[in-house]
């Protein structure tokens, strides 16, 4: 029977939810459990008989009474992997398990260097700084005179992958031009 159908029987009363009685709604009440005993028996059970432990009593739900009386209603006590336990045993069931995260290591880092020589033009090496190292022309032109005043420059620190494709790249563009630009990589 649904809650508009209730209300109509019962006259108007709101018998599913506020002020609804378990008698209106047909729902069996909670049998409360005194946890007092450390074996987990409850007050009014039967000398002797142990159900488990208080997180078991919880987990079953309500308690009913039957006509072969309470312990009748009642699960077998729990077992383990090692057989049936004994009351008063208080081995668990739960195990921890802890989840380790993967820590991924950082990759090492490699400085892209550029190499002075005598026979490539200055206008060539900024124009590879700024094309295969994202640079701004005046950020290029400041790492090609660091180049030629003291011989090596560095253009860039990447990851090896990124470091060797780019010293790649700049060496394949300056023998295509037909100049002896040497680009090297070394560990950061």
């Amino acid at each position: 029977m649904t809650c508009a159908a209730l209300a109509r029987s019962a006259g108007g009363r709101r018998p599913c939810g506020e002020g609804a009685s378990r008698e209106t709604t047909g729902e069996v009440a909670p049998r409360p459990v005194d946890y007092g005993d450390a074996g987990g028996a409850p007050s009014g059970a039967t000398p002797g008989l142990r159900r488990g432990f208080g997180f078991r009593q919880m987990t079953q739900g309500p308690v009913r009474d039957t006509a072969d009386g309470p312990a009748a209603a009642r699960p077998a006590p729990p077992t383990t992997a090692a057989g049936p336990r004994a009351p008063g045993d208080d081995r668990s069931n739960t195990a921890i398990i802890t989840r380790t995260k993967p820590r991924t290591k950082r990759p090492s880092l490699y400085r892209v260097l550029l190499l002075n020589d005598d026979y490539t033009p200055m206008e060539f090496v900024v124009l590879v700084v700024e094309r295969f190292f994202n640079k701004t022309h005046e950020t290029a032109y400041q790492i090609m005179m660091h180049v030629h005043q003291n011989g090596v420059g560095e253009c860039g620190v990447f990851t090896y992958e990124v470091a060797e494709t780019k010293v790649s790249q700049v060496i394949d563009f300056a023998r295509q031009h037909q100049h002896p630009l040497q680009c090297t990589l070394e560990k950061a």
